[in-house]
C-alpha cells in the first residue's frame, strides 16, 4: 500500500536558521524569519497551532522533543496599507539547543498542529530529511512545499526515515489476523519463528536473482505481519485494564515499555534471521553470533568461527559482518569485534547516511553495506563507495571458491 508524503504532511517550510532566531543575546522575539511564503498556506488571518518540537541528533540520546505552539500574525494589522506577517513560537529546549545554519522544517500535520524539527548541519539526519522531502540545499527563507496531490509512494526509505522519530504510519493485514491466530494464538512467538512464517507468506521474490529486493520485502511483510498480531495482543491487555482496580500507572507504563522495547528487539533480529536465510539459499558458509576474543560476538563470520580460530586459515579470507537497522550512532560497536579482522564491513537499514560519517567509517576500515533499494538516498558519489548485498555475497562467494 503506497505511503505519500501527504499522509503526513500536506506542506512544509524548510530553511537553516540564523542567529537573531535562536540567540536571546541577539533577540528575544521568538519568531522566525523569512516566512513571508507561508502566506500561501496559512492565509492572513491570525492562527495559533498546537505544535511538536524535536531536535534530532545522530546521537540517539540527545534527540529532545517536547511540546508548544506558534502563532501567525500580522504585527501591522492596523495599518491601512501594509502586512508584516511572523512566526511566534513558544519557549522550548529544541530551539534553545539549535545552532545557526541548522536546518528547521516547520511542517503541517494537520488543520491545527504543526511539527517544528530541527536537524544539525551536517548530520545524518539533515541528509534524510534534505532528501525525504526532495530539496538539493537551502538558505536562511523558508522555501515551501505543498504535498496535497502528492501521491508517490515515499518507499522503505521513508516510512525508515520517519518511523525513526515517531511519525510512522502502521501498515497492518486484517484479513490475516485469523491466520496469526491460528498459528501463534494469542502470544509472541520467538522472533525466528515469526520470520520464518513471514518469508512463507513472500512469493513474488528471488533469493538467487534479486537477494537486495528480497530482503527488503521480507523485511517489510514481517514488519506489516507484526504490526497486525501486535494490535490484536496489546488491545486485548488494555480491555483488561492494569492492577487490581485497571487504572495503575505504574502498569500501564511497564507495558509501554514492553512493546517499544519488543519492537526495536524484534527489529534487529529480524533483520540478522533474514540475512541468515539469504546466505544459506546462496549456498555462503558463516558462523552467526559465534564468540570471540573478549567475550565479543560478530553478528556473521565467514566462513566461519573454526577458520577463524584455526591460526593457519589464510587470514585474508576471513570475512566479518556487523549487523545494525539503524547506524546513527551504534555503527562504532562493530569496530572491537573479530579482532583478527582489520577491514570489517557492516550492513545497515539507515538511509542516507552522512558524508562525514562515511568518512569516519572509512577511515576506521569499515565498508557499508546497504540493500540496493536505498542506494538512491545516497549521492552518485556516495554509490560508487558502498556495497549491495549481491556486491557482498559475490565477494564472500569468490572467497569461498
Amino acid at each position: 500500500m503506497p505511503s505519500p508524503l501527504s499522509d503526513y504532511f500536506t506542506a512544509i517550510g524548510i530553511k537553516r536558521l540564523s542567529q537573531v532566531e535562536i540567540n536571546p543575546t541577539t533577540s528575544n522575539q521568538h519568531e522566525f524569519n523569512g516566512i513571508k511564503e507561508f502566506q500561501r498556506i496559512f492565509g492572513s488571518e491570525k492562527k495559533t497551532f498546537a505544535a511538536k518540537f524535536l531536535y534530532l541528533t545522530d546521537d540517539q540520546d540527545e534527540i529532545l522533543e517536547g511540546d508548544g505552539f506558534l502563532t501567525w500574525y500580522d504585527s501591522r494589522e492596523k495599518h491601512v496599507t501594509r502586512t508584516e506577517y511572523r512566526l511566534y513560537y513558544s519557549s522550548n529546549q529544541v530551539i534553545a539547543n539549535a545552532k545557526v545554519n541548522d536546518l528547521i522544517i516547520v511542517g503541517i500535520t494537520s488543520e491545527n498542529n504543526l511539527a517544528v524539527i530541527v536537524a544539525p548541519q551536517n548530520s545524518t539526519y539533515e541528509k534524510q530529511l534534505l532528501w525525504l522531502f526532495g530539496v538539493e540545499e537551502v538558505a536562511n527563507k523558508f522555501i515551501i512545499k505543498d504535498f496535497t496531490e502528492d501521491k508517490k509512494d515515499i518507499g522503505f526509505a521513508g516510512r525508515f526515515i520517519l518511523s525513526s522519530f515517531g511519525m510512522e504510519q502502521i501498515e497492518t493485514a486484517p484479513d490475516l489476523v485469523d491466520d496469526l491466530l491460528k498459528q501463534f494464538g494469542n502470544k509472541f512467538p520467538s522472533t525466528k519463528e515469526f520470520s520464518d512464517y513471514s518469508r512463507s507468506t513472500v512469493s513474488d521474490v528471488s533469493p538467487v536473482d534479486s537477494p537486495d529486493e528480497t530482503l527488503i520485502a521480507w523485511l517489510e511483510r514481517e514488519e506489516m505481519l507484526f504490526r497486525t498480531l501486535e494490535g490484536v495482543i496489546v488491545k486485548e491487555q488494555l480491555k483488561k485494564g492494569f492492577g487490581i482496580d485497571g487504572t495503575d500507572v505504574d502498569e500501564f507504563i511497564k507495558l509501554s515499555l514492553s512493546v517499544q522495547n519488543r519492537r526495536k528487539s524484534r527489529a534487529g533480529h529480524s533483520f540478522e534471521h533474514n540475512l541468515a536465510i539469504l546466505f544459506s539459499i546462496n549456498k555462503i558458509r558463516y558462523s552467526h553470533g559465534a564468540v570471540t576474543e573478549r567475550n565479543n560476538k560478530p553478528d556473521f563470520l565467514f566462513p566461519g568461527i573454526s577458520e577463524y580460530n584455526n591460526d593457519g586459515f589464510d587470514i585474508n579470507l576471513l570475512t566479518m559482518l556487523g549487523v545494525k537497522t539503524s547506524a546513527k550512532d551504534r555503527w562504532r560497536q562493530v569496530l572491537s569485534e573479530a579482532k583478527k579482522i582489520d577491514h570489517k564491513h557492516l550492513i545497515t537499514l539507515e538511509p542516507s547516511i552522512s558524508n562525514n560519517q562515511i568518512e569516519e567509517m572509512k577511515a576506521n576500515n569499515l565498508q557499508l553495506v546497504i540493500p540496493a533499494p536505498l542506494f538512491s538516498t545516497y549521492t552518485k558519489s556516495q554509490q560508487k563507495e558502498l556495497f549491495s548485498v549481491k556486491d557482498f555475497m559475490e565477494m564472500i562467494l569468490l572467497k569461498q571458491g
